[in-house]
């Protein structure tokens, strides 16, 4: 499956942007799908899954009550709504699709298991600026 990225952008603190993740070549049918961030100097780390088989979805603490996650099976997108936007979240958003039976906070909790990845989408750029 290839995934596809988008949305990123340069906003002010406070202000919103709603990333997506269209995935081609094949649906994301029971995978868990996640999307993930580098901010310079940093490492990649997970901000968000959700299920595609049961909806579940999980939250890094950073980012809980500010961003959701959410899909569209018939668009076979993932989109990360970000709220609230902060200084601190600039950073590159990836998305990402594991294999169904992997848990989606232990892929946020647990940096190595992103070594198991599918697939991974290539970078969109989000810039908050204070």
């Amino acid at each position: 499956v290839q995934l596809q990225a988008s949305g990123g952008g340069l906003v002010q603190a406070g202000g919103s942007l709603r990333l997506s993740c269209v995935a081609s070549g094949r649906t994301f049918s029971s995978a868990v799908i996640g999307w993930f961030r580098q901010a310079p100097g940093k490492g990649r780390e997970g901000v968000s899954t959700i299920s595609d088989s049961d909806g579940s979805t999980y939250y890094a603490e950073s980012v809980k009550g500010r961003f959701t996650i959410s899909r569209n099976r018939a668009e076979n997108t993932v989109y990360l709504q970000m709220n609230s936007l902060r200084p601190e979240d600039t950073a590159d958003y990836y998305c990402a699709a594991f294999p169904g039976h992997y848990h989606g906070g232990s892929i946020i909790a647990r940096p190595s298991l992103q070594t198991l990845a599918l697939s991974w989408g290539k970078g969109t750029l989000v810039t908050v600026s204070s």
